[in-house]
């Protein structure tokens, strides 16, 4: 009788279902990256972490990114949190941060939460969240960033602040003798007289009261420490860089504007081969568009645009996706992994992560669509 009960405990321990994560497993179990198919955590639940970063921290990988409802009008929660030793298999760890649920907060629920990205300040020993943040009830009107801060990378993080970036600030490659002179005026947009007010300085005169624009975005921090915040700005129109102060918890007041009138968003940096490169995106809404790479001596310097850096499949249309973040590989030297959202603007949680290594070949970057990839192994 007892081995009848043990043979059926083992029959049904065979039955039990089997929950894939972010990765698969071959013939060789190596587990493996699979851009744009539903990514699971270890508990089987579809992961929820769009348009986010990930930081490695204490021994382990922290993914954050956007918690997103299936329909689009539902509220979001907040913030998501995942770990992972390995980049493949996520725990989930619950609400970075969480909405309000306090009337007239800015982060009441009911708020838009876009673009987390997280950094460690080792003077402070606090991790600093910031985000593109837009108020309930205002659609993209409010443009604001909003910062948190935690003592452990799966939080709880605590709100800060909200608002503009650098409000009385004039950007270092702009002087006021130089701007435009019709920053209240309203003119014809695409014009060839517009653009030319746009790039000297139209809609960041606007601006300058109240503090400039802040929508898609991302963080980096430099080899010195100095972190800096990279965000689509005037409308849409500029991307401007903002140094940050030592703390990571607000602007420094110095920053400057990148190819004005460009229309990019969605920047994601890393430094190879002693310069800074950046990846963005044209702005089509929820539609993909071809990616724009972009490189620097200087963070603070001038910038050049440079081709696609997508090879491959839907290469023209970034595969289908946006860029997002361009995460570093610990414990291997010039090992990066670029991270893109395909959205689905009908159920964003169902917007799929596309994540591939990026790859560097003789001081030029690329990114090639692979249809799956295992980071234990690629580099």
């Amino acid at each position: 009788m007892i081995n009848v009960i043990l043979k059926s405990v083992a029959a049904g321990l065979m039955m039990l279902p089997v929950f894939p994560c972010a990765s698969v497993m071959s013939e060789s179990a190596t587990p493996k990256i699979v851009p744009g198919e539903v990514w699971k955590d270890v508990a089987g639940d579809t992961i929820n972490a769009h348009g986010g970063c990930v930081l490695f921290s204490e021994g382990k990988y922290y993914w954050y990114g956007e918690h997103r409802a299936a329909v689009r009008p539902v509220p979001q929660e907040g913030v998501t949190v995942y770990s992972s030793p390995n980049l493949v298999d996520w725990t989930y760890e619950g609400l970075a941060l969480k909405a309000s649920e306090k009337a007239g907060d800015d982060i009441e629920k009911g708020c838009i939460f876009e673009r987390p990205k997280v950094i460690y300040n080792p003077r402070t020993g606090k991790y600093v969240m910031w985000f593109h943040l837009e108020l309930k009830g205002q659609g993209y009107g409010a443009a604001r960033c909003a910062v948190a801060v935690s003592d452990s990378p799966a939080g709880p993080f605590s709100f800060v602040k909200s608002g503009r970036v650098n409000a009385g600030k004039m950007p270092l490659n702009l002087s006021k003798e130089n701007a435009s002179v019709r920053a209240g005026e309203k003119m014809e947009w695409w014009t060839p007289e517009w653009r030319s007010e746009i790039e000297k300085g139209m809609f960041t005169l606007r601006d300058l009261d109240g503090g400039q624009m802040s929508r898609d975005m991302t963080l980096f921090v430099d080899d010195d420490g100095k972190a800096y915040h990279i965000y689509s700005s005037e409308d849409n129109l500029t991307l401007q860089i903002a140094e940050l102060t030592d703390d990571y918890l607000d602007h420094s007041g110095r920053y400057i504007r990148i190819f004005p009138g460009g229309h990019n968003e969605a920047p994601a940096l890393m430094k190879y081969d002693g310069k800074y490169w950046m990846i963005a995106s044209g702005c089509t809404g929820w539609e993909p568009n071809e990616a724009r790479l972009m490189v620097a001596e200087s963070m603070m310097g001038e910038w050049t645009r440079l081709p696609n850096p997508c090879v491959g499949e839907n290469a023209e249309k970034t595969f289908l996706g946006q860029s997002n973040y361009i995460l570093k590989v610990e414990g291997k030297e010039n090992a990066y992994i670029a991270m893109f959202d395909r959205w689905n603007p009908k159920s964003l949680m169902d917007s799929r992560y596309l994540w591939l290594p990026v790859q560097l070949n003789g001081g030029a970057v690329s990114v090639a669509w692979i249809p799956e990839w295992s980071p234990s192994t690629w580099w």
